[in-house]
């Protein structure tokens, strides 16, 4: 197993409410990156407030740090934090087959969604005071499908698609190697290299996906991942650039 990085604090708790609340409680006393683990949550969300499912033997983990930089550069770490999350999983299955990145911050496995991302800030002036990379991934078990929306990914576990046996701990080790050294290349280089290395991991490039808003749905084929982390689809009207949005295939 990888030995836990240099310079990253580690809070493992029994139960809390969320590791994202819990990295807003920590974050006024935090003197450096600190990665937050709960082997069960009470009230955990996924993006635009949604519940998250997760049973027990899943990860449930948040990484809180003061990220340098304007805020639209502190949102890049959803792409850093995917690259962290396929190199955990090659690590504890020996292979990459079956694994891909989605747009923007989910990671799947033979198709089915393994793994989410959801980042929260607090922002002073005009910068980023604290970034909290919230982090679930189905180690062991998979929500039902009733439990997630019409048209989204199937969720699917570790286990149950790979037969790989990883304890929540074990799999964080393994992840937080690999985010440090994302991170250093981002802080060294900036985004370009992490741009590159996720699309060499994205699913369905090239093909048509549709990408829908609270109030907009654009469908086109997936180009590429623009230099600000935006979604760029070739549509029926021209090269389209995205924001944010959920995506479907």
């Amino acid at each position: 197993m990888s030995e836990w990085p240099q310079g990253y604090g580690l809070h493992v708790l029994q139960e809390v409410d969320s590791t994202l609340n819990e990295a807003a409680r920590l974050a006024p006393t935090a003197q450096g990156p600190v990665w937050i683990m709960a082997h069960h949550q009470t009230a955990a969300r996924g993006r635009r407030g949604r519940a998250w499912a997760n049973p027990k033997g899943n990860l449930a983990a948040t990484l809180l740090t003061r990220p340098q930089g304007p805020p639209d550069q502190a949102a890049l770490r959803s792409f850093v934090a995917a690259l962290a999350l396929f190199d955990a999983c090659v690590a504890v299955t020996g292979r990459a087959t079956g694994l891909s990145l989605k747009w923007p911050n989910d990671v799947l496995l033979n198709g089915g969604k393994l793994a989410g991302i959801l980042l929260e800030s607090t922002g002073q002036g005009r910068g980023v005071s604290h970034l909290s990379v919230g982090i679930g991934v189905n180690l062991s078990d998979a929500p039902g499908a009733d439990l997630v929306e019409p048209g989204a990914v199937r969720p699917v576990s570790l286990l149950s698609e790979t037969g790989a046996h990883v304890s929540p701990e074990d799999f964080l080790t393994d992840l937080a190697v690999a985010y440090a050294r994302y991170e250093t290349q981002f802080a060294t280089y900036g985004f370009e290299p992490i741009r590159t290395a996720w699309l060499a991991r994205a699913a369905r490039l090239g093909e048509v996906i549709t990408a829908r808003t609270a109030a907009l749905e654009t469908v086109g084929t997936f180009e590429t991942v623009d230099a600000g982390g935006n979604l760029v689809l070739n549509t029926a009207k021209g090269r389209v650039s995205i924001p944010a949005a959920d995506v479907y295939f």
